[in-house]
């Protein structure tokens, strides 16, 4: 009994290539690099979407930008007008569907901690980030199999398995200092919880017998000293195991996947996240769908899933606006400084230096890029061609988040699509609301028995 709702394979596959056909159609609309841009890039192919983007009033950009269905309703009329006059169709019902959907999934209603317990287990964890590790545990499958959990952190989400379902538990995490800390929690509590100190990068699956290596020797590892470095370690990943990541970062959670299925590992549950952090200039597929797709994804575009913010203060959003129109008038004037006319990436500031002038902004970003301004310059003037550039790319970026959903949609069944060719049992939910986190989608997967 695989204790996940499968759909019929074929399904996850149909939806991949649905959704890709959307995207190879729209590209033009999505992959767009805004800081570039002096004018809309398409307008002259979809004037009425060009007219609906400037009629949004600049203070309900990020109201829009926040709910998925609203934008969509906002902007998808404008774009069929446009598209029934080039003769197209496009479909736009893909951009409001959900990530996932809970397949009637029976939940248990509570992790079966005591008052005390969960106060103590969730002490030392910010608000937000337990009730995404609770809800992950809530959605698991309750199999009778030892746990690895990947890039563990401190281990808080093996260490809750540890303590709710009774179950040994293997974290790997590569900074010894966070392997040291998670370990002196599992000792407090007395779980069956160990810490591997290791790079999962430089990790490799034994060729003489893989599904057979005994998690036994290994977690018996305890972590390094602080001032160690993470050990070279056989890969932890066994057969008879279910291997856990909650928001695991790019390369990161496709390393899991790449060693779950050499291995043979029974079970899965991944959370993807930051899909833009690759070693690769660009987006390697991972399923033969996938590879097969005319679609090429920069580090730039794979940002675009992660371009949604429903958690942030309208103070961080206003100092965020701040930045931004900082740097495109810093950047006109480099563009005139250097005669040159291409975007000029400077470093990351501190909030701090928001507090300052624009004219100090513009000095220290000079001195970081070697760009030498002038004496005398009209500061406002700057700052206001910046206010006008940053009116511009907000609507840019508004127009490509119409397919921000549909590309984290692509990904996700990349990788499920992957798994299914290596034999697993496959089901995606969403396992907490999207305000608690927007990277809400879980991939379950168990090896089917024939």
């Amino acid at each position: 009994m695989s204790q996940i709702n499968v759909q019929n394979g074929h399904q996850y596959q149909q939806q991949f290539s649905q959704i890709n056909q959307l995207l190879e159609q729209s590209c033009a609309l999505w992959q767009v690099q805004a800081f570039e841009a002096k004018n809309l890039p398409w307008e002259a192919d979809f004037p009425c979407l060009a007219r609906a983007i400037w009629a949004i009033d600049d203070a309900e950009i990020d109201t829009l930008d926040a709910d998925q269905t609203r934008l969509v309703n906002a902007l998808a009329p404008a774009l069929r007008q446009d598209l029934t006059t080039l003769g197209l169709q496009w479909e736009l019902g893909l951009l409001a569907e959900p990530i996932a959907r809970n397949n009637g999934r029976h939940l248990a209603t509570d992790l079966g901690l005591t008052a005390g317990d969960e106060a103590h287990f969730s002490a030392h964890i910010k608000g937000r980030k337990w009730e995404q590790i609770s809800a992950f545990v809530r959605h698991l499958p309750k199999l009778d199999l030892p746990v690895l959990e990947w890039c563990a952190g401190k281990g808080h989400l093996g260490r809750l398995l540890a303590k709710t379902r009774q179950l040994d538990v293997v974290s790997l995490e590569w900074q010894a200092t966070l392997c040291q800390e998670g370990q002196a929690f599992a000792d407090k509590w007395q779980l069956s919880q160990q810490f591997i100190c290791a790079d999962a990068f430089e990790m490799q699956v034994s060729r003489s017998n893989p599904a057979t290596h005994k998690l036994g020797i290994v977690s018996q590892i305890k972590p390094p000293r602080q001032t160690a470095t993470p050990m070279a370690i056989p890969c932890p990943l066994v057969a008879q195991q279910q291997a856990v990541a909650l928001h695991a970062c790019g390369d990161l959670h496709v390393r899991l996947l790449t060693l779950a299925a050499q291995v043979g590992t029974q079970a899965l549950a991944i959370s993807p996240c930051c899909y833009h952090l690759i070693q690769a200039e660009h987006y390697q597929s991972l399923s033969s769908l996938g590879k097969s797709s005319a679609l090429t994804l920069s580090r730039h575009d794979l940002q675009l899933p992660l371009q949604q913010s429903v958690i942030a203060s309208p103070k961080q959003q206003a100092l965020r606006h701040q930045e931004i129109a900082w740097r495109l008038g810093f950047d006109a004037l480099q563009r005139q400084c250097r005669g040159r006319d291409h975007y000029l990436p400077i470093p990351s500031i501190k909030q701090s230096q928001l507090s300052g002038s624009f004219k100090d902004f513009c000095l220290w970003a000079g001195a970081q890029k070697s760009v030498d301004l002038p004496h005398q310059l009209d500061w406002d003037a700057w700052l206001a061609l910046g206010l006008q550039r940053q009116r511009l790319t907000r609507r840019i970026d508004l127009v490509a988040h119409l397919f921000r959903r549909v590309l984290e949609q692509w990904l996700i069944l990349d990788r499920v699509c992957f798994l299914q060719e290596q034999g697993y049992l496959v089901e995606v939910v969403e396992f907490c609301a999207n305000s608690v986190t927007p990277r809400n989608a879980l991939i379950l997967a168990i090896q089917s028995v024939d």
